[in-house]
């Protein structure tokens, strides 16, 4: 009794030996651990050439198993419908017992005759073993089989949780790209309003100061108006432009006015959007304040700060061609104190 167990536990040693680390290996085809080198062991056995081979089985499969041998070989052996298993039982009136592929177990110590083929497998014709190995062999799978199993399922599951943690960490960066694609739209529009309303509290103040220069100018009267027109888009003075202003120019000289100045205010029409026209519109009116200082000598005194009103308070209606022309104007108004005497020049 003694002696078998020792012999089991010795069986028990050196299959775990043969396959330490086989239960936490990659998985082969069928599902089963394989040794990472085991590949490299393994004997190609030359078609046609008879060979007999003997030790434990180290992997099986549903045709084929592989047999390692005592030198560390591994044989890969073919099982046939014509392949005969018997399990050798000792003593002087016990025969051997036929024995189906099924008992050909992991662990199980064993010799194979047979043939190699064309894929460098064995061919078994005959398999051999013994009674008490087969059951050394049994006992060994009911305690491994369990333990591979739960290893196989533990690491089935760790890659499934290594799958989703990547999935998760992908669509945490997708995530914050978009976050941080949306805080750079947000901050782009803030500044953008941002600008606007200067632009618009400057206009405003622009507005506000020409607004009082004008409501001090109560006790002056309008003596002459002129009206310039422009072309869509341009604050160049036309020839018909410059003949009024100089007509106004002349009349201004003749009756040798005092205490005159000139008020200059640009226009535009509707076509644009409000800032361009707005700067358009100043652009003209500094057109016919440039003119009246180049070609009369207009002393900066006698101006009433120029300003530019965009397409604000129209003339006539912007639906049409004929008023857009009358709209894109700068309107030129000299105007004297109403006590002052006419005793000057231009």
């Amino acid at each position: 009794m003694g002696s078998s167990k020792t012999k089991f536990q010795l069986v028990v040693l050196a299959f775990i030996l043969s396959l330490a680390g086989a239960a936490f290996a990659q998985d082969n085809a069928t599902g089963l651990p394989q040794t990472p080198d085991a590949a490299a062991n393994t004997r190609a056995v030359p078609e046609g050439r008879k060979l007999k081979v003997g030790g434990i089985v180290v992997k099986r499969d549903a045709d084929t198993f592989t047999l390692r041998e005592p030198d560390g070989a591994e044989t890969v052996v073919a099982l046939t419908d014509k392949t005969g298993v018997k399990t050798v039982r000792k003593g002087l009136f016990r025969r051997d017992k036929p024995s189906g592929v099924s008992y050909i177990l992991r662990g199980l110590r064993l010799e194979v005759e047979g043939t190699g083929n064309q894929e460098g497998q064995l061919v078994a014709d005959k398999v051999r073993f013994d009674e008490e190995d087969l059951r050394t062999a049994q006992a060994l799978d009911a305690r491994v089989e369990p333990v591979e199993t739960l290893a196989v399922s533990t690491r089935a599951l760790a890659e499934d949780n290594q799958v989703r943690i990547g999935e998760a960490e992908q669509n945490a960066q997708r995530l914050a790209g978009q976050l941080e694609e949306l805080g750079a739209v947000a901050a782009s529009a803030g500044d953008a309003a941002k600008r606007a309303q200067a632009s618009a509290d400057h206009a405003q103040a622009d507005a506000d100061t020409a607004n009082r220069r004008i409501n001090g100018l109560d006790d002056y009267e309008v003596v002459q108006s002129v009206t310039v027109r422009f072309k869509t888009g341009s604050a160049v003075l036309l020839p018909e432009a410059k003949a009024e202003i100089d007509e106004a120019a002349a009349r201004v000289k003749s009756e040798n006015l005092k205490g005159w100045i000139v008020e200059v205010l640009g226009y535009a029409d509707s076509t644009g959007n409000t800032e361009r026209n707005r700067s358009l519109s100043e652009r003209r009116a500094e057109s016919v304040i440039n003119y009246l200082v180049t070609k009369y000598d207009l002393p900066l005194r006698r101006l009433v700060q120029p300003f530019g009103y965009g397409d604000q308070s129209p003339v006539a209606t912007n639906d049409t061609s004929e008023g857009r022309a009358q709209n894109r104007r700068v309107e030129m108004k000299v105007m004297v104190n109403k006590g002052a005497s006419s005793q000057a020049s231009l």
